[in-house]
């Protein structure tokens, strides 16, 4: 291809566009905000795989009232309904797990009975699947493995 006079290349494009699209090459990480309904549930799913390890860190973010964060109730269901993960009246709550079955895990959360008034929430939910879920400091550990710095003698 001729851009300009001269001859560009479109390989380098090419493989990041299939690089990035590719979820088993790359980590992925995904970080979304939900707004929580004054009543019902919000759920997010994610399709995933056997055997991937999974970490996600949940928020209650109230900027109106920070002193007085509200309350929710949180669920996380496998593709076969397996309850992996269930917490009440939290503010903030983590859960892991290493999938042991192929489908659509679920995440559900919604505002706890007390906290019923008309507002909306806000919830932070860092999600993390495959390598990017990975501890790494602490497979380290695990596996006996040291970092070693390496000095420049030059």
């Amino acid at each position: 291809m001729f851009f300009g006079g001269r001859a560009v290349s479109l390989l380098p494009i090419i493989l990041v566009i299939c690089l990035t699209s590719n979820s088993d090459i790359l980590p992925v990480v995904e970080a979304i905000w939900l707004t929580i309904p004054s009543s019902g549930t919000k759920c997010v799913s994610e399709e995933i795989q056997s055997n991937v390890v999974v970490l996600a860190d949940y928020n209650v973010i109230d900027e109106n009232n920070p002193d007085h964060i509200p309350t929710v109730s949180a669920r996380v269901t496998s593709p076969f309904g397996n309850n992996l993960h269930h917490n009440e009246n939290a503010t903030h709550g983590q859960f892991a797990f290493t999938t042991s079955e192929a489908g659509n895990y679920l995440a559900c959360f919604w505002k706890d009975g007390s906290h019923q008034q008309d507002a909306e929430l806000t919830l932070g939910l860092d999600w993390k699947i495959g390598i990017a879920a990975k501890d790494w400091e602490s497979v380290a550990k695990k596996e006996k493995i040291e970092v070693y710095r390496v000095l420049n003698l030059s």
